[in-house]
Parts: C-alpha cells; sequence; structure tokens
C-alpha cells in the first residue's frame, strides 16, 4: 500500500493579517462579511432576474427566485466554509447563482416554463456529487496549468461586465462620464486605504469605497430607495414550488455546463488556497478540492428541489481577501448569515440591490482584476516552459477570441456552438486537450 507523504507546511503569505485557522475578532469579521456579501450579492441575483425579464416571469415568482438563490448562497457558503467529513473546502469560499448556465436555463425555460427549467436542474446536478471523490485522481489533466487559465479567463470575461455599471448614468440628468468618476472615486479610496499599510484600511477598504462613491452619487441625486414589495416580512422555502418536468434533450448542455462549473470552482479553491498561504498541491489540496466540488454539487441539487438555480463557487471574492488580507474561515460563517437574512427578509434585499450601479462597477472593476491576477499567480507556480507557454497562448487565444465571432459560432452544429460559445469554456478546453495530447512531467507531490 502507498504511504502518502505528510502534509506540506502552510506557505508563509506575510500579506495576509487572519489565516485560515485564526479567531478574528467579531467586529471586523462583520465588517468583512459584508464586503464579501457586496462583492458577490448582485452576481448572485441578477442570473434569475435576466431569466425572469427575458421569460416574463411574475413578480411573485421573481421575488421567490431571488429569495432562493439568497438562501442557496447562504447554505452553499456554509458547506464550503464549515468542512465536515468529505463535505466543503474549509476555505473561505462563497458560493452563488451560475452565469454559465444562463443559455441552456433560458432554452428549457422557452420550452418548459420554470417546471423544465429546474426539472432539468435537478437531475444534472448530481453530477458534481458522483464525480467530487474522484477528482485527485484527475490530477494529471486538471493541473495549476489549466486551473491558470480558466481563472485568468474567469476575470478577463468578467472585467468587461464591470464598465456596464460605470456607464450606467448615476442620475438622469448627469453627465455620461460622472459613473466613470464615481467608480474611479471606489477604487481610489480602496488603493488608498491598501496603501496606507493599516490593518483596519485594509480590512474596511471595499467598504470605505463603496461609502465614498454613494457619497458621490447622493450627492449629484443618485440613491434612490427599493420599490415597495409584497408585504410579506419572510419567504419561506417551498419543495417543488412550480412542479417538475423533464426532457431529455435539454441534458447535454446541461452537463457540459456542469464540468465547466467543475473545472471553475477548481481553479477558484487553488487560488483561494494560494491566498490562504495554503500549499496548491498534494493530498491535502486535493482533499479540498473534492470536498468544495462536493459542496457545490449538494448546493445546486438541494436549490433544484426548491425552486432555484445552480450554484457555483465564486471567484470574485478572492479579491476580497487579496484586499482586506483576511484569510480566516471563521468570516464564512458571518457571511452565511448575512445572506440568509437577505433571503429570508425580501426588504432587507431589496436595499442591497440598489447600490449604484457606477459604485458595484468600481467595486467590480478591482475584484475581477484581482482574479485575473490570481490566475496568473497560478501559471507562474505551474512554470511557464515552452510547453506551457504554448498551452496558455493557445488556450488564451481560443478563451478571449473565439467569442467575438458569433458569425462563425452560428454556423457550427448546435452542441459544439453550446461547448464554444463561452470563452471560459472555449480556453479551458483548449487547454484541456492540450494537457492531454501533450503531457508533461508530474511530481509525485501533486
Amino acid at each position: 500500500m502507498d504511504i502518502l507523504p505528510p502534509p506540506a507546511a502552510p506557505e508563509k503569505n506575510t500579506t495576509i493579517l487572519y489565516g485560515l485557522e485564526d479567531k478574528i475578532p467579531l467586529g471586523p469579521s462583520v465588517l468583512v462579511g459584508v464586503q464579501h456579501v457586496s462583492a458577490m450579492v448582485v452576481g448572485t441575483v441578477t442570473p434569475p432576474l435576466i431569466l425572469a425579464g427575458a421569460l416574463k416571469f411574475s413578480p411573485a415568482d421573481t421575488a421567490y427566485l431571488v429569495s432562493i438563490a439568497l438562501l442557496a448562497s447562504a447554505f452553499g457558503t456554509w458547506l464550503q466554509c464549515r468542512r465536515r467529513g468529505p463535505v466543503g473546502s474549509g476555505l473561505l469560499s462563497v458560493t452563488g447563482t451560475s452565469f454559465a448556465f444562463l443559455q441552456p436555463l433560458s432554452l428549457a425555460g422557452q420550452a418548459g416554463g420554470l417546471a423544465l427549467m429546474l426539472g432539468v436542474s435537478c437531475v444534472t446536478a448530481p453530477l458534481l456529487i458522483l464525480l467530487a471523490p474522484f477528482i485527485a485522481r484527475l490530477r494529471r489533466v486538471f493541473t495549476p496549468l489549466v486551473s491558470g487559465v480558466v481563472v485568468l479567463l474567469i476575470g478577463a470575461s468578467l472585467i468587461p461586465t464591470a464598465f456596464y455599471g460605470l456607464a450606467t448614468p448615476v442620475a438622469p440628468d448627469a453627465p455620461p462620464w460622472l459613473g466613470l468618476v464615481v467608480g474611479l472615486v471606489v477604487v481610489a479610496v480602496i488603493v488608498g486605504a491598501q496603501a496606507s499599510g493599516r490593518a483596519w484600511a485594509r480590512i474596511g477598504g471595499a467598504a470605505l469605497g463603496i461609502i465614498a462613491g454613494c457619497a458621490v452619487c447622493g450627492w449629484f441625486g443618485g440613491l434612490r430607495a427599493p420599490e415597495a414589495g409584497s408585504g410579506a416580512w419572510f419567504t419561506l422555502p417551498r419543495f417543488f414550488p412550480h412542479g417538475f418536468a423533464f426532457d431529455w434533450k435539454f441534458v447535454p448542455p446541461f452537463l457540459f455546463i456542469t464540468l465547466v462549473s467543475m473545472l471553475e470552482a477548481i481553479g477558484d479553491i487553488t487560488a483561494t488556497s494560494q491566498l490562504s498561504g495554503l500549499p496548491g498541491k498534494g493530498p491535502d489540496h486535493w482533499k479540498r478540492i473534492s470536498g468544495g466540488v462536493l459542496a457545490d454539487g449538494i448546493t445546486s441539487t438541494v436549490s433544484a428541489l426548491f425552486g432555484g438555480f445552480p450554484s457555483a463557487t465564486y471567484a470574485q471574492n478572492n479579491g476580497v481577501i487579496q484586499i482586506t488580507g483576511v484569510a480566516s474561515r471563521r468570516v464564512g460563517y458571518v457571511m452565511a448569515v448575512i445572506l440568509a437574512l437577505l433571503g429570508l427578509v425580501p426588504a432587507v434585499g431589496r436595499w442591497i440591490t440598489v447600490l449604484p450601479p457606477p459604485v458595484l462597477g468600481g467595486l467590480a472593476l478591482m475584484m475581477f482584476g484581482l482574479v485575473a491576477v490570481a490566475g496568473v499567480r497560478l501559471l507562474f507556480s505551474a512554470g511557464l516552459g515552452q510547453r506551457e507557454g504554448v498551452i496558455v497562448a493557445l488556450s488564451l487565444g481560443m478563451g478571449l477570441g473565439l467569442p467575438t465571432q458569433p458569425a462563425l459560432l452560428a454556423s457550427l452544429p448546435g452542441w459544439l456552438h453550446g461547448l464554444l460559445e463561452s470563452g471560459i469554456s472555449a480556453g479551458g478546453l483548449t487547454a484541456l486537450v492540450l494537457t492531454l495530447a501533450w503531457p508533461g512531467p508530474v511530481s509525485a507531490k501533486d
């Protein structure tokens, strides 16, 4: 029987103020938790809002989808950070509604409404649960090189979305460039907090940036109150609230996107491990990844059972770890409580979602850029020799170039169109294929 080497000691990371297992005081943990939630809450509720608008859902169904998205995020974040048995990464990770499923969900919704959307989600989500125990055996494929390409593409693909917020007018009579100014104020405050070298400034940097951006928006009349809700104080989850329907022809695209989300989770968890000062290889690392993917599968399955869409581990919160210097997983419990309150109390969530778009755009620009940097760090950790350089170059070329040619994609067969339409999947698949076709040496420690 093979004897595993002893666990590698955590790499020293002088930029971390609170490490993975450090006990952070309640006050700073709440402040950091709020910043994590601010970085991802809009992303979590946006997919159901987009689908509700495109498919003409009723206001009551839309409100329920938003609440379930937040509750599923709370449940998934708790699973990730808690790590009991094989479930959870044990890192400061957060889950939210996956944008990757928008297209297959939309097609299913056009064919059979919410019943079919949630039925196919419920059947395909357990794939992650089945694959999670075997991920370590796939480490020759899911290398730091592949993960680095995926994380870099995630950051690069998300950065343009930040400018939608920056280009949004602060007020109806405000000049178009004012949104960019607001975003720059947010970024300047965050950078200034980082440059100050003070622990409290780093921990509260993102919150200070949001406050400063909101102050500028308020000065120009860009703050507004949320719309009135239905009057209900609480939203309680319901089992199969829209019924159940199923059609096999929608399974392939759902299964492929599920595999892509697994690859994204591997990259995100690897980046979080790196930021937390933990080694990005070895048996302990693969146990964390396996637990994280298993938690994602459980969260997506439970979400579908109660009328929600598939979830995934989010990458933007790695940017919050870099900004605040806090990697303590205990912050995750605070995040889970905040997200649960937002989901159970609709009035609270409505106030969060009316933050001015330019403020969120400035914050997103900083966060998504740091996600891309985390991918670059992973690539350097893998070593960039001749083989690695060719794989990265071709993967980035496919991931960044192919989605810009919709006419070319439209000429491809439907299944191939679905595979390559996303830059993340196009680049990630290229890295996977090239890694298999051109294998490199694998360290005994991997």
